[in-house]
Protein backbone atom coordinates (compact mmCIF):
# COMPACT_ATOMS: atom_id res chain seq x y z
CA UNK A 1 0.00 0.00 0.00
CA UNK A 2 2.65 2.27 0.52
CA UNK A 3 4.33 1.90 -3.05
CA UNK A 4 1.00 2.12 -4.59
CA UNK A 5 0.62 5.78 -2.33
CA UNK A 6 4.47 6.61 -3.07
CA UNK A 7 3.32 6.22 -7.25
CA UNK A 8 0.57 7.76 -6.94
CA UNK A 9 2.45 10.74 -5.58
CA UNK A 10 5.16 10.86 -7.63
CA UNK A 11 2.80 10.40 -10.85
CA UNK A 12 0.79 13.43 -9.55
CA UNK A 13 4.00 15.55 -9.09
CA UNK A 14 5.05 15.14 -12.31
CA UNK A 15 2.25 16.20 -14.09
CA UNK A 16 1.66 19.14 -12.18
CA UNK A 17 5.03 20.04 -13.15
CA UNK A 18 4.63 18.80 -17.31
CA UNK A 19 1.49 20.80 -16.96
CA UNK A 20 3.05 24.12 -15.70
CA UNK A 21 6.27 23.76 -18.01
CA UNK A 22 3.47 23.27 -20.90
CA UNK A 23 1.51 26.21 -20.76
CA UNK A 24 4.65 28.38 -19.54
CA UNK A 25 6.35 27.26 -23.17
CA UNK A 26 2.94 26.70 -25.05
CA UNK A 27 5.08 24.74 -27.41
CA UNK A 28 3.34 21.82 -29.42
CA UNK A 29 6.69 20.15 -28.92
CA UNK A 30 5.30 19.83 -25.56
CA UNK A 31 1.44 18.95 -25.26
CA UNK A 32 -0.65 19.05 -21.66
CA UNK A 33 -0.77 16.02 -19.71
CA UNK A 34 -4.25 15.64 -20.53
CA UNK A 35 -3.57 15.32 -24.22
CA UNK A 36 -0.75 13.45 -24.20
CA UNK A 37 -2.95 10.61 -21.96
CA UNK A 38 -5.51 10.98 -24.17
CA UNK A 39 -3.17 10.25 -26.99
CA UNK A 40 -1.50 7.50 -25.15
CA UNK A 41 -5.00 5.70 -24.44
CA UNK A 42 -5.99 5.72 -28.38
CA UNK A 43 -2.65 4.58 -29.74
CA UNK A 44 -2.50 1.70 -26.92
CA UNK A 45 -3.47 -1.05 -29.35
CA UNK A 46 -1.26 0.04 -32.24
CA UNK A 47 1.57 0.37 -29.35
CA UNK A 48 1.25 -3.33 -27.92
CA UNK A 49 3.43 -4.82 -30.62
CA UNK A 50 5.88 -2.49 -30.35
CA UNK A 51 5.80 -2.43 -26.44
CA UNK A 52 5.96 -6.53 -26.47
CA UNK A 53 9.12 -6.95 -29.28
CA UNK A 54 11.09 -4.14 -26.58
CA UNK A 55 9.91 -5.91 -23.56
CA UNK A 56 11.74 -9.31 -24.94
CA UNK A 57 14.66 -7.92 -26.24
CA UNK A 58 15.25 -5.98 -22.36
CA UNK A 59 14.67 -8.84 -20.73
CA UNK A 60 16.48 -11.52 -22.81
CA UNK A 61 19.39 -9.00 -22.80
CA UNK A 62 19.03 -8.80 -18.91
CA UNK A 63 18.61 -12.50 -18.47
CA UNK A 64 21.32 -13.34 -20.63
CA UNK A 65 24.21 -10.68 -19.07
CA UNK A 66 23.61 -11.42 -15.85
CA UNK A 67 23.52 -15.49 -16.38
CA UNK A 68 27.10 -15.23 -18.07
CA UNK A 69 28.00 -12.78 -15.44
CA UNK A 70 27.10 -14.49 -12.28
CA UNK A 71 29.36 -17.58 -12.48
CA UNK A 72 32.24 -15.94 -13.61
CA UNK A 73 32.39 -13.08 -11.19
CA UNK A 74 32.12 -15.98 -8.86
CA UNK A 75 35.42 -17.93 -9.73
CA UNK A 76 37.08 -14.46 -10.25
CA UNK A 77 35.94 -13.32 -6.70
CA UNK A 78 36.94 -16.42 -5.15
CA UNK A 79 40.33 -17.37 -6.76
CA UNK A 80 43.37 -15.20 -6.29
CA UNK A 81 44.49 -16.44 -9.74
CA UNK A 82 42.02 -15.53 -11.67
CA UNK A 83 41.37 -12.18 -10.08
CA UNK A 84 44.50 -11.24 -10.81
CA UNK A 85 44.14 -12.29 -14.44
CA UNK A 86 41.09 -11.11 -15.41
CA UNK A 87 39.96 -8.31 -12.84
CA UNK A 88 42.88 -5.62 -14.56
CA UNK A 89 41.16 -6.62 -17.91
CA UNK A 90 37.53 -6.19 -16.05
CA UNK A 91 37.95 -2.75 -14.82
CA UNK A 92 39.52 -1.59 -17.98
CA UNK A 93 36.76 -2.52 -20.02
CA UNK A 94 34.05 -1.53 -17.95
CA UNK A 95 33.64 2.46 -18.14
CA UNK A 96 33.81 2.40 -22.14
CA UNK A 97 30.54 3.42 -23.03
CA UNK A 98 29.25 0.04 -24.79
CA UNK A 99 26.71 2.29 -27.10
CA UNK A 100 30.37 2.69 -29.40
CA UNK A 101 30.14 -0.39 -30.21
CA UNK A 102 26.17 -0.30 -31.85
CA UNK A 103 27.24 0.41 -35.32
CA UNK A 104 29.65 -2.59 -35.14
CA UNK A 105 27.28 -5.08 -33.92
CA UNK A 106 25.00 -3.47 -37.00
CA UNK A 107 27.33 -4.55 -39.50
CA UNK A 108 27.90 -8.16 -37.87
CA UNK A 109 24.75 -8.94 -36.59
CA UNK A 110 22.56 -6.56 -38.80
CA UNK A 111 19.42 -4.66 -38.16
CA UNK A 112 17.10 -7.03 -36.32
CA UNK A 113 16.94 -8.10 -32.48
CA UNK A 114 20.57 -9.62 -32.27
CA UNK A 115 22.22 -6.13 -31.96
CA UNK A 116 19.93 -4.64 -29.37
CA UNK A 117 20.08 -7.27 -27.03
CA UNK A 118 24.14 -8.01 -27.26
CA UNK A 119 24.34 -4.22 -26.90
CA UNK A 120 22.11 -4.17 -23.36
CA UNK A 121 23.66 -7.69 -22.72
CA UNK A 122 26.98 -6.51 -22.37
CA UNK A 123 26.41 -3.10 -20.19
CA UNK A 124 24.16 -5.99 -17.89
CA UNK A 125 27.11 -8.19 -18.03
CA UNK A 126 29.66 -5.70 -16.84
CA UNK A 127 27.70 -4.18 -14.33
CA UNK A 128 26.51 -7.28 -12.50
CA UNK A 129 30.34 -9.10 -13.25
CA UNK A 130 32.04 -6.09 -11.41
CA UNK A 131 29.46 -6.07 -8.42
CA UNK A 132 29.21 -10.57 -8.03
CA UNK A 133 33.38 -10.36 -8.32
CA UNK A 134 33.18 -7.60 -5.74
CA UNK A 135 30.97 -9.00 -2.90
CA UNK A 136 32.39 -12.76 -3.63
CA UNK A 137 35.78 -11.05 -3.32
CA UNK A 138 34.51 -8.99 0.36
CA UNK A 139 32.95 -12.13 1.92
CA UNK A 140 34.63 -12.58 5.77
CA UNK A 141 37.44 -15.13 5.22
CA UNK A 142 36.18 -15.89 9.06
CA UNK A 143 33.10 -17.05 7.58
CA UNK A 144 34.61 -19.54 4.72
CA UNK A 145 37.24 -21.14 7.28
CA UNK A 146 34.15 -21.90 9.56
CA UNK A 147 32.30 -23.60 7.04
CA UNK A 148 35.13 -25.03 5.69
CA UNK A 149 35.55 -26.56 8.76
CA UNK A 150 32.42 -28.24 8.99
CA UNK A 151 33.37 -30.10 6.18
CA UNK A 152 31.80 -28.67 3.15
CA UNK A 153 31.97 -29.55 -0.31
CA UNK A 154 32.48 -26.72 -2.87
CA UNK A 155 29.10 -26.12 -3.82
CA UNK A 156 28.05 -26.27 -0.63
CA UNK A 157 30.26 -23.24 -0.14
CA UNK A 158 28.52 -21.35 -2.83
CA UNK A 159 25.37 -22.27 -2.29
CA UNK A 160 25.33 -21.70 1.48
CA UNK A 161 27.87 -18.90 2.02
CA UNK A 162 28.70 -17.30 -1.58
CA UNK A 163 25.70 -17.07 -3.20
CA UNK A 164 23.47 -15.57 -0.24
CA UNK A 165 26.50 -12.64 -0.03
CA UNK A 166 26.43 -11.98 -3.84
CA UNK A 167 22.83 -11.77 -4.96
CA UNK A 168 21.76 -8.55 -2.37
CA UNK A 169 24.33 -6.37 -4.41
CA UNK A 170 23.63 -8.42 -7.90
CA UNK A 171 19.95 -7.33 -7.53
CA UNK A 172 20.72 -3.85 -6.64
CA UNK A 173 22.48 -3.37 -9.43
CA UNK A 174 20.11 -4.97 -11.57
CA UNK A 175 17.76 -2.20 -10.30
CA UNK A 176 19.97 0.00 -10.56
CA UNK A 177 20.58 -0.78 -14.62
CA UNK A 178 17.27 -1.04 -15.45
CA UNK A 179 16.66 2.91 -16.13
CA UNK A 180 20.34 2.70 -18.24
CA UNK A 181 19.07 -0.26 -19.76
CA UNK A 182 15.78 1.74 -20.99
CA UNK A 183 17.80 4.41 -22.28
CA UNK A 184 20.02 2.41 -24.37
CA UNK A 185 17.36 0.29 -25.61
CA UNK A 186 15.52 3.35 -26.79
CA UNK A 187 18.65 4.94 -28.34
CA UNK A 188 19.23 1.60 -30.50
CA UNK A 189 15.72 1.38 -31.57
CA UNK A 190 15.40 4.48 -32.54
CA UNK A 191 18.80 4.43 -34.45
CA UNK A 192 18.44 1.45 -35.76
CA UNK A 193 14.95 -0.12 -36.32
CA UNK A 194 11.27 0.93 -36.85
CA UNK A 195 9.83 -1.58 -34.42
CA UNK A 196 9.94 -1.58 -30.76
CA UNK A 197 9.05 1.81 -28.86
CA UNK A 198 11.60 3.72 -29.21
CA UNK A 199 11.20 3.08 -33.41
CA UNK A 200 7.84 4.31 -32.51
CA UNK A 201 8.91 7.45 -30.61
CA UNK A 202 11.51 8.26 -33.49
CA UNK A 203 8.68 7.74 -35.87
CA UNK A 204 6.26 10.21 -34.61
CA UNK A 205 9.33 12.37 -34.08
CA UNK A 206 9.87 12.63 -37.14
CA UNK A 207 6.53 13.51 -38.41
CA UNK A 208 5.91 16.51 -35.84
CA UNK A 209 3.22 14.00 -34.12
CA UNK A 210 4.16 15.75 -31.01
CA UNK A 211 0.92 13.35 -29.26
CA UNK A 212 2.24 9.80 -30.33
CA UNK A 213 5.17 11.41 -29.44
CA UNK A 214 4.73 11.28 -25.85
CA UNK A 215 2.56 8.46 -25.98
CA UNK A 216 5.25 6.13 -26.57
CA UNK A 217 7.68 8.07 -23.97
CA UNK A 218 4.73 7.32 -21.32
CA UNK A 219 4.48 3.81 -22.58
CA UNK A 220 8.31 3.51 -22.26
CA UNK A 221 8.57 5.15 -19.34
CA UNK A 222 5.50 2.20 -17.93
CA UNK A 223 7.70 -0.53 -19.20
CA UNK A 224 10.68 0.72 -17.20
CA UNK A 225 8.73 1.04 -13.87
CA UNK A 226 7.54 -2.84 -14.96
CA UNK A 227 11.08 -4.14 -15.15
CA UNK A 228 12.19 -2.57 -11.81
CA UNK A 229 9.29 -3.96 -10.12
CA UNK A 230 9.81 -7.53 -12.22
CA UNK A 231 13.60 -7.40 -10.85
CA UNK A 232 12.45 -6.13 -7.04
CA UNK A 233 10.23 -8.82 -6.71
CA UNK A 234 12.34 -11.63 -8.18
CA UNK A 235 14.57 -10.06 -5.50
CA UNK A 236 12.36 -10.50 -2.86
CA UNK A 237 11.96 -14.18 -3.69
CA UNK A 238 15.67 -14.89 -4.25
CA UNK A 239 17.06 -13.25 -1.21
CA UNK A 240 14.11 -13.75 1.07
CA UNK A 241 16.65 -14.14 3.85
CA UNK A 242 17.46 -10.23 3.32
CA UNK A 243 13.55 -9.31 3.98
CA UNK A 244 12.97 -11.36 6.53
CA UNK A 245 15.87 -9.77 8.61
CA UNK A 246 15.07 -6.70 8.07
CA UNK A 247 11.87 -7.03 9.27
CA UNK A 248 13.00 -8.79 12.36
CA UNK A 249 15.77 -5.87 13.12
CA UNK A 250 12.61 -3.46 12.64
CA UNK A 251 10.35 -5.65 15.00
CA UNK A 252 13.57 -6.20 17.25
CA UNK A 253 14.28 -2.04 17.39
CA UNK A 254 10.35 -1.11 17.94
CA UNK A 255 10.39 -3.94 20.71
CA UNK A 256 13.55 -2.59 22.59
CA UNK A 257 11.57 1.26 22.11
Amino acid sequence: MRKFFGYTSAVLVTLVIWAVLALLLRSPALPLPTTALAAFVRDIPAMLPDVGISLVRIAVAIAAGTALALPLGLAIGRSPKLDTLFTPLTYLLYPIPKVVFLPVLLVLLGLGNAPKIVLIGVVIFFQALVTTRDAAHNIDPALMDTIRAMGTTRWQKVRLVILPAVLPDLFTALRINVGTSIAILFFAESIASTSGIGGWISNAWSMLDYEAMFAGIIAMAILGVFLYEAVALSERLLVRWKYVGDQQGVGGSLADS
